[in-house]
């Protein structure tokens, strides 16, 4: 059989499916590369690999998209990696500079600044623009915090709206993947989840962010009916927008 091509993040987040991977025979039946998240999904809906950790506003752009296995990129509340740094209040945020590299994050930021703080909003790509505030996820939000006046974690904020968790990636295919290999793969990603304690001593130290309370209590891994319902909302949400 040839091997499933599959896309992954490379952000600090996946390291624990990652170490899954690595330490399962399931290694030897795929071919791995680590990406951006908005790299993820353009291999995926391009049809470059099988399957892919993708952020989720990008399901509806891919052909036949079906969310495989039991296990995700969430949170219950904040994340601590996916934030909205601004200079002002959010109620006084004027104009908003998107993060490239995610268009979930940048869309979870459209949706609160217009449903939960219910500001309009000019959207900025050009990285050289002065903005009111700007979207910035993953490894590169570490111990930014400090940098601006204020820090909005978009998990906390998407719960304080809703209710309910938040899905940031979830693992796609692109077409049918064999169950057997399915149920491999879920069990590969399980073994990382339990190890994560020993993931955490191969990782190098950080002093811009306790990495244990990352890894262990913000991301929260499980693919929850609540996080399904939150992924409907959200999708929901992007289409008013």
């Amino acid at each position: 059989m040839d091997k499933i091509k599959i896309s992954a993040v490379s952000y600090t987040n996946t390291k624990p499916f990652i170490y899954g991977i690595e330490k399962s025979e399931v290694r030897h039946q795929i071919d791995l590369s680590l990406d951006i998240p908005s790299d993820c999904a353009a291999k995926l809906i391009n049809n470059q690999v099988d399957i892919g950790l993708i952020p989720v506003a990008a399901i509806p752009s891919v052909p036949n998209a079906n969310i495989i296995g039991s296990y995700c990129i969430g949170s219950v509340g904040a994340v601590n990696s996916v934030f909205i740094f601004s200079k002002v209040p959010a109620s006084e945020i004027k104009t908003l500079k998107l993060d490239p590299q995610s268009r979930t994050s940048n869309n979870l930021a459209k949706v609160l600044l217009k449903f939960h703080f219910k500001v309009s909003v000019e959207l900025i790509t050009d990285p050289d623009i002065e903005t009111d505030a700007l979207v910035l996820i993953g490894d590169r939000t570490f111990g930014r915090k400090g940098d601006f006046a204020y820090a909005y974690d978009m998990g906390e904020e998407w719960m304080k709206l809703t209710g309910l968790p938040f899905v940031y990636a979830a693992w796609v295919a692109n077409k049918m993947i064999p169950e057997q290999f399915i149920a491999e793969f879920n069990e590969a990603l399980k073994l990382g989840l339990a190890h994560r304690k020993e993931l955490l001593k191969e990782l190098p130290t950080n002093s811009a962010i306790d990495l244990e309370d990352y890894l262990l209590h913000k991301l929260d891994f499980d693919l929850t009916d609540d996080k399904r319902k939150a992924l409907d909302l959200f999708l929901n949400y992007i289409k008013q927008l």
